[in-house]
């Protein structure tokens, strides 16, 4: 990931990231006690707002917290941060934590001031080679809680998770839990078998991915077959295609897992459809409003 963008928001205040201070009492840095959104910014537009401002909602308030700021004062926040970055596409990272108290106390859950942090940094760009080729994954068992469909910013076991497709030279690690398909560790996965395009139905197990939304929104643009059913670990093994999608993804091709290829063992032909769709929709959003 290249270096983050020189201004932030902390708490009503615009500022250099270098200079961003919170307590070391705050409870999202003691606990892992806040909800957080990454959201792409194409042509200065974000991406998806409505649906990323709503799942931060629902995180809070699953973590019984309320969002501090309605729609319109966090619209204020991202025009204000995408403006004095600069940059037409970026992504922005904004998270929520309960606050900073005296003292460390697990409970009760204290009503202070919460804790509201966000930057911008540059939009990641799949490569030609990635478009070309794909990208490599393995599989591990899911070690996460059991709260998945929160989007918490305690990550440690995605993090771990992750560590080993980089030690094994890949992209991604995708996750199996008792013999089933659920997620990867920072990303949704989608997989066609037999022309339909197959992922794993929302449940407490998996974050409700809102790319997840844009390829079942551009799986019925171009007439794809798709519905949300339990995968095995067998049908994952056998499929004609395997992608997976994020915010800071888009959708990539995954060509090979576990070291053996997926499919032919090139981008296969229904990715390159909702790919190239992808790029269209993206080009028709630039120039309408978006606030």
């Amino acid at each position: 990931m290249a270096d983050p963008f020189p201004i932030c928001y902390l708490n009503g205040e615009y500022l250099p990231l270098a200079d961003a201070r919170i307590s070391p009492l705050d409870r999202g840095f003691l606990y892992g006690d806040g909800a957080y959104e990454v959201m792409p910014v194409y042509g200065g537009r974000p991406f998806r707002l409505e649906a990323h401002c709503a799942r931060l909602t629902r995180s809070l308030g699953e973590i019984r917290m309320t969002d501090p700021h309605g729609r319109r004062e966090w619209c204020d926040i991202f025009e204000t941060l995408i403006a004095r970055n600069g940059a037409a596409d970026q992504y922005i990272y904004w998270q929520v934590t309960r606050g900073a108290e005296r003292g460390r106390n697990h409970a009760p859950l204290p009503d202070i001031p919460r804790t509201v942090f966000a930057f911008c940094a540059p939009l990641p760009i799949a490569s030609a080679t990635v478009l070309e080729k794909g990208v490599a994954c393995i599989t591990a068992e899911d070690t996460r809680w059991a709260r998945c469909d929160i989007k918490s910013v305690a990550l440690l076991a995605n993090v771990l998770l992750r560590q080993l497709a980089v030690d094994a030279d890949a992209a991604e690690t995708i996750l199996l839990r008792n013999g089933e398909l659920m997620e990867a560790s920072s990303s949704t996965v989608q997989v066609v078998l037999g022309g339909e395009l197959r992922t794993p139905p929302n449940s407490r197990k998996i974050l409700p991915g809102t790319t997840r939304g844009v390829v079942e929104e551009l799986a019925a643009r171009v007439g794809m077959p798709y519905r949300a059913a339990p995968i095995s670990e067998a049908e994952l093994r056998r499929a004609d295609e395997i992608w997976i999608s994020a915010a800071t993804r888009e959708v990539q091709p995954v060509t090979r897992l576990d070291g053996k290829p997926v499919g032919s063992g090139s981008p296969g032909p229904l990715w390159r459809r909702v790919y190239a769709e992808f790029q269209r929709w993206k080009r028709e959003l630039q120039h309408q409003p978006w606030r």
